[in-house]
């Protein structure tokens, strides 16, 4: 493109670009329980500042034809009222598609779509025997993200397909996300959400965990479940056997 109409695209009333967020999954396994909101409210207020107004995508992967039928569009309106905020949904019989788009959902994909070049070409009929599929192609090597200022509240660092080092205070109200580790060599307080592509391998490490929320692939604890063991302590969080673990350093 030439720098001409780079400018023009520049200068133009609006740009569309391509981009990824991190969002919550909120699983529904029984929309019909007398104890969903109560259950959900619970976890809303272990840590506010976490679920205020976070983007939710709905996934009703669980339910199937037999599911009674249940009114999605009084669904979203009890989750905002939770100050949760539903973008989208996936998973879920036909009936539960269309509530979902009539609610004003979006159809949000299961997973991360293949590349094109990565699909093997389909055999050759004619041939003696199937082609040689090529080799994969070489991971591509990103360096960490390193962060040396402070990281204030209201910011969020996002380190793509890679690391995440700080150097300096993660503040309350801030939030550090990685696909891969999170090392945090100062006081780590907000939130911090490694692994969030799926890597249940990725850690966090900080000089001092003060945080409101940590999370490796999903899963998460409240400043509230920190025991005095690790507070204001060196420690490392990581996944074992299906849970999150803190061990001081």
């Amino acid at each position: 493109m030439s720098s001409a109409r780079q400018g023009a695209d520049r200068d133009g009333p609006f740009q569309l670009r391509g981009n990824s967020f991190t969002m919550m999954v909120l699983k529904v396994n029984d929309p019909a329980s007398p104890d969903f909101f109560t259950q959900l409210a619970v976890k809303v207020r272990q840590a506010p500042n976490f679920f205020r107004n976070a983007p939710v995508v709905l996934d009703f992967e669980e339910l199937t034809e037999d599911t009674p039928r249940f009114d999605i569009a009084a669904l979203v309106t009890n989750l905002r009222a939770l100050y949760l905020l539903p973008v989208g949904f996936r998973g879920g019989p036909r009936a539960v598609h269309e509530g979902a788009l009539a609610a004003g959902l979006t159809p949000m994909p299961a997973g991360r779509a293949a590349k094109l070049e990565s699909a093997a070409p389909p055999a050759d009929p004619q041939a003696g025997a199937a082609p040689i599929p090529a080799p994969p192609p070489e991971p591509i090597y990103r360096p960490a993200l390193l962060v040396t200022e402070p990281v204030r509240s209201g910011q969020q660092i996002y380190a793509e397909k890679t690391d995440l080092v700080i150097t300096a205070p993660v503040s309350p109200g801030a939030e550090v996300v990685a696909d891969g580790n999170i090392h945090v060599y100062g006081a780590l307080r907000g939130r911090a959400l490694a692994g969030v592509s799926g890597d249940t391998n990725a850690r966090i490490f900080c000089h001092s965990l003060e945080a409101e929320v940590v999370s490796v692939a999903g899963l998460y604890r409240v400043s509230e479940d920190f025991g005095n063991d690790v507070l204001k302590k060196p420690v490392q969080i990581f996944l074992r056997d299906g849970y999150l673990h803190m061990e001081p350093q």
